[in-house]
Protein backbone atom coordinates (compact mmCIF):
# COMPACT_ATOMS: atom_id res chain seq x y z
CA UNK A 1 0.00 0.00 0.00
CA UNK A 2 0.95 3.29 -0.66
CA UNK A 3 -0.79 6.16 1.53
CA UNK A 4 -2.03 10.21 -0.03
CA UNK A 5 -3.10 12.53 2.40
CA UNK A 6 -6.31 14.46 1.73
CA UNK A 7 -5.82 17.56 3.19
CA UNK A 8 -8.54 20.70 4.99
CA UNK A 9 -7.72 23.85 3.83
CA UNK A 10 -9.71 25.61 6.52
CA UNK A 11 -8.52 23.87 9.55
CA UNK A 12 -4.86 23.53 7.91
CA UNK A 13 -4.60 19.96 9.05
CA UNK A 14 -4.75 16.49 7.02
CA UNK A 15 -7.96 15.08 7.12
CA UNK A 16 -7.51 11.86 5.99
CA UNK A 17 -4.95 9.27 3.90
CA UNK A 18 -5.96 7.09 0.95
CA UNK A 19 -4.94 3.46 0.49
CA UNK A 20 -3.54 2.91 -2.81
CA UNK A 21 -2.72 -0.37 -3.73
CA UNK A 22 0.76 -1.33 -5.09
CA UNK A 23 2.90 -4.31 -6.15
CA UNK A 24 5.70 -5.52 -3.70
CA UNK A 25 8.36 -3.70 -5.52
CA UNK A 26 6.15 0.01 -5.84
CA UNK A 27 4.23 -1.11 -9.05
CA UNK A 28 1.46 0.86 -10.04
CA UNK A 29 -2.53 -0.18 -8.89
CA UNK A 30 -3.02 -0.86 -12.94
CA UNK A 31 -0.26 -3.33 -13.22
CA UNK A 32 -1.72 -4.93 -9.74
CA UNK A 33 -5.68 -5.02 -11.03
CA UNK A 34 -4.48 -6.06 -14.28
CA UNK A 35 -3.94 -9.44 -12.71
CA UNK A 36 -7.28 -10.04 -11.47
CA UNK A 37 -10.15 -12.17 -12.37
CA UNK A 38 -13.83 -13.30 -11.44
CA UNK A 39 -12.01 -16.06 -9.12
CA UNK A 40 -9.55 -13.99 -7.23
CA UNK A 41 -11.74 -10.53 -7.03
CA UNK A 42 -13.10 -11.29 -3.47
CA UNK A 43 -9.94 -12.49 -2.29
CA UNK A 44 -8.04 -9.53 -3.45
CA UNK A 45 -10.58 -6.82 -2.13
CA UNK A 46 -10.58 -8.43 1.37
CA UNK A 47 -6.57 -8.41 1.73
CA UNK A 48 -6.38 -4.97 0.31
CA UNK A 49 -8.95 -4.03 2.95
CA UNK A 50 -6.68 -5.94 5.92
CA UNK A 51 -3.65 -4.96 4.68
CA UNK A 52 -4.67 -1.16 4.36
CA UNK A 53 -5.69 -1.05 8.28
CA UNK A 54 -2.85 -3.53 9.52
CA UNK A 55 -0.37 -0.92 7.79
CA UNK A 56 -2.44 2.34 8.71
CA UNK A 57 -1.93 0.89 12.59
CA UNK A 58 1.49 -0.06 12.55
CA UNK A 59 2.37 3.74 11.11
CA UNK A 60 0.36 5.02 13.84
CA UNK A 61 -2.48 6.98 11.51
CA UNK A 62 -4.32 9.13 13.87
CA UNK A 63 -6.93 10.62 10.93
CA UNK A 64 -9.75 8.98 8.47
CA UNK A 65 -8.28 5.78 6.19
CA UNK A 66 -9.81 5.29 2.93
CA UNK A 67 -10.13 2.11 1.82
CA UNK A 68 -11.10 1.69 -2.06
CA UNK A 69 -13.63 -1.45 -2.26
CA UNK A 70 -14.99 -3.09 -5.01
CA UNK A 71 -18.81 -3.85 -4.29
CA UNK A 72 -19.00 -6.27 -7.21
CA UNK A 73 -16.96 -8.54 -5.41
CA UNK A 74 -19.44 -8.51 -2.18
CA UNK A 75 -21.11 -11.47 -2.64
CA UNK A 76 -22.82 -11.19 1.28
CA UNK A 77 -22.15 -8.19 3.01
CA UNK A 78 -22.27 -9.40 6.62
CA UNK A 79 -20.25 -12.20 5.60
CA UNK A 80 -18.21 -10.02 3.65
CA UNK A 81 -17.22 -7.34 6.15
CA UNK A 82 -16.44 -10.03 9.04
CA UNK A 83 -13.08 -9.91 8.18
CA UNK A 84 -12.37 -6.04 8.04
CA UNK A 85 -14.38 -5.92 11.33
CA UNK A 86 -11.26 -8.84 12.36
CA UNK A 87 -8.12 -6.68 11.52
CA UNK A 88 -9.85 -3.49 12.90
CA UNK A 89 -10.27 -4.98 16.38
CA UNK A 90 -6.87 -6.80 16.09
CA UNK A 91 -5.11 -3.98 15.56
CA UNK A 92 -7.16 -1.43 18.00
CA UNK A 93 -7.81 0.83 14.46
CA UNK A 94 -11.41 2.33 15.53
CA UNK A 95 -14.47 1.61 13.05
CA UNK A 96 -15.36 4.95 12.69
CA UNK A 97 -12.12 6.36 11.42
CA UNK A 98 -12.97 3.83 8.54
CA UNK A 99 -14.47 5.04 4.91
CA UNK A 100 -15.03 3.11 2.39
CA UNK A 101 -14.75 4.37 -1.45
CA UNK A 102 -16.48 3.31 -4.34
CA UNK A 103 -15.24 4.27 -7.51
CA UNK A 104 -17.00 5.78 -10.36
CA UNK A 105 -15.25 3.81 -13.06
CA UNK A 106 -17.03 0.50 -11.69
CA UNK A 107 -20.24 -0.41 -13.05
CA UNK A 108 -22.87 -1.10 -10.55
CA UNK A 109 -24.58 -4.18 -11.22
CA UNK A 110 -27.28 -4.85 -8.91
CA UNK A 111 -28.42 -1.62 -7.43
CA UNK A 112 -30.11 -3.03 -4.49
CA UNK A 113 -27.34 -5.39 -3.50
CA UNK A 114 -24.59 -1.91 -3.55
CA UNK A 115 -27.50 0.03 -1.45
CA UNK A 116 -27.78 -2.86 0.98
CA UNK A 117 -23.34 -2.83 1.37
CA UNK A 118 -23.52 0.90 2.19
CA UNK A 119 -26.15 0.23 4.80
CA UNK A 120 -24.40 -2.67 6.43
CA UNK A 121 -21.52 -0.45 6.48
CA UNK A 122 -23.18 2.95 7.84
CA UNK A 123 -24.39 -0.06 10.67
CA UNK A 124 -20.76 -0.13 11.70
CA UNK A 125 -19.69 3.29 11.42
CA UNK A 126 -17.97 3.62 8.44
CA UNK A 127 -18.27 6.67 5.75
CA UNK A 128 -18.95 5.89 2.29
CA UNK A 129 -17.38 8.30 -0.68
CA UNK A 130 -18.32 8.20 -4.51
CA UNK A 131 -14.39 8.59 -6.15
CA UNK A 132 -13.96 9.50 -9.49
CA UNK A 133 -17.02 11.70 -9.47
CA UNK A 134 -18.11 13.76 -12.46
CA UNK A 135 -16.84 10.43 -14.66
CA UNK A 136 -18.24 7.23 -15.40
CA UNK A 137 -21.26 5.64 -14.73
CA UNK A 138 -24.14 8.12 -14.33
CA UNK A 139 -22.95 10.59 -11.29
CA UNK A 140 -25.63 12.32 -10.31
CA UNK A 141 -28.07 9.66 -10.77
CA UNK A 142 -25.85 7.38 -8.62
CA UNK A 143 -25.34 10.03 -6.43
CA UNK A 144 -29.11 10.60 -5.77
CA UNK A 145 -29.41 6.07 -5.22
CA UNK A 146 -26.70 6.00 -3.06
CA UNK A 147 -26.45 8.91 -0.90
CA UNK A 148 -22.89 8.75 0.36
CA UNK A 149 -21.05 10.97 2.75
CA UNK A 150 -18.26 12.79 0.59
CA UNK A 151 -17.99 12.40 -3.30
CA UNK A 152 -14.56 13.23 -4.77
CA UNK A 153 -14.25 15.05 -7.64
CA UNK A 154 -12.29 13.16 -10.32
CA UNK A 155 -9.04 14.82 -11.98
CA UNK A 156 -10.35 14.63 -15.34
CA UNK A 157 -12.69 17.98 -14.12
CA UNK A 158 -10.31 19.91 -11.57
CA UNK A 159 -7.59 19.87 -14.16
CA UNK A 160 -6.66 22.95 -15.44
CA UNK A 161 -10.07 24.48 -13.84
CA UNK A 162 -8.26 27.82 -13.23
CA UNK A 163 -8.03 27.83 -17.00
CA UNK A 164 -11.82 27.01 -17.84
CA UNK A 165 -14.57 28.55 -16.45
CA UNK A 166 -16.81 26.15 -17.31
CA UNK A 167 -15.19 23.69 -15.13
CA UNK A 168 -14.76 26.11 -12.21
CA UNK A 169 -18.23 26.62 -13.04
CA UNK A 170 -19.40 22.73 -12.45
CA UNK A 171 -17.25 22.58 -9.59
CA UNK A 172 -18.45 25.53 -7.22
CA UNK A 173 -21.87 23.83 -8.64
CA UNK A 174 -21.40 20.68 -6.78
CA UNK A 175 -19.61 22.65 -3.89
CA UNK A 176 -22.69 24.45 -2.85
CA UNK A 177 -24.41 21.27 -4.21
CA UNK A 178 -22.86 19.45 -1.58
CA UNK A 179 -23.27 22.27 1.17
CA UNK A 180 -27.33 21.96 0.28
CA UNK A 181 -27.67 17.86 1.20
CA UNK A 182 -25.03 17.88 3.53
CA UNK A 183 -21.99 15.97 1.38
CA UNK A 184 -18.62 16.65 1.80
CA UNK A 185 -16.88 17.63 -1.67
CA UNK A 186 -13.14 16.53 -2.21
CA UNK A 187 -11.22 17.72 -5.19
CA UNK A 188 -8.29 15.00 -6.48
CA UNK A 189 -5.43 15.11 -8.83
CA UNK A 190 -4.90 18.62 -7.76
CA UNK A 191 -1.81 19.39 -9.08
CA UNK A 192 -1.06 23.41 -9.23
CA UNK A 193 -0.85 26.55 -7.10
CA UNK A 194 -3.39 28.09 -9.51
CA UNK A 195 -5.67 25.24 -9.20
CA UNK A 196 -5.99 25.11 -5.76
CA UNK A 197 -6.41 29.12 -5.59
CA UNK A 198 -9.54 28.71 -8.28
CA UNK A 199 -11.29 25.93 -6.37
CA UNK A 200 -10.50 27.68 -2.78
CA UNK A 201 -12.66 30.78 -4.13
CA UNK A 202 -14.94 28.35 -4.68
CA UNK A 203 -15.51 27.44 -0.99
CA UNK A 204 -14.02 24.04 -1.74
CA UNK A 205 -12.42 23.02 1.85
CA UNK A 206 -10.85 19.60 1.13
CA UNK A 207 -8.30 18.47 -1.55
CA UNK A 208 -5.87 15.64 -2.95
CA UNK A 209 -3.34 15.63 -5.39
CA UNK A 210 0.53 16.04 -6.00
CA UNK A 211 0.24 19.54 -5.15
CA UNK A 212 0.14 18.64 -1.66
CA UNK A 213 1.96 15.32 -1.56
CA UNK A 214 2.42 12.40 -3.93
CA UNK A 215 1.48 8.78 -2.69
CA UNK A 216 4.06 7.17 0.16
CA UNK A 217 5.00 3.64 0.01
CA UNK A 218 4.31 1.94 2.72
CA UNK A 219 4.52 5.70 4.56
CA UNK A 220 3.18 8.57 5.71
CA UNK A 221 3.74 11.68 4.11
CA UNK A 222 4.70 14.82 7.42
CA UNK A 223 2.06 17.12 8.15
CA UNK A 224 4.73 19.97 7.83
CA UNK A 225 5.31 18.61 4.00
CA UNK A 226 2.04 18.27 3.14
CA UNK A 227 0.84 21.27 4.17
CA UNK A 228 3.44 23.75 3.15
CA UNK A 229 1.53 24.44 0.66
CA UNK A 230 -1.65 25.45 2.08
CA UNK A 231 1.03 27.78 4.44
CA UNK A 232 2.21 29.71 1.31
CA UNK A 233 -1.22 29.98 0.05
CA UNK A 234 -2.70 31.32 3.26
CA UNK A 235 0.41 34.53 2.98
CA UNK A 236 -1.75 35.34 -0.51
CA UNK A 237 -5.19 36.55 -0.88
CA UNK A 238 -7.78 34.29 -2.20
CA UNK A 239 -8.82 35.41 -5.85
CA UNK A 240 -12.26 37.33 -6.62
Amino acid sequence: MAFQPVVDLQDHRIDAHEALVRGPNGEGAASVLAQLNAENLDAFDQACRIKAIELAARLKLGCQLNINFLPNAVYEPRACIRLTLDAARRHNFPLQRLTFELTEGEQINDLRHTQNIIKEYRRHGFQIALDDFATGYSGLARLADLRPDIIKLDRALVQDCDRDRVRLAIVASLVALGAEIGIKVVAEGVERREEVEALRSTSLRFMQGFYFSRPVFEGLASSQDTLAGINILSSAPVAE
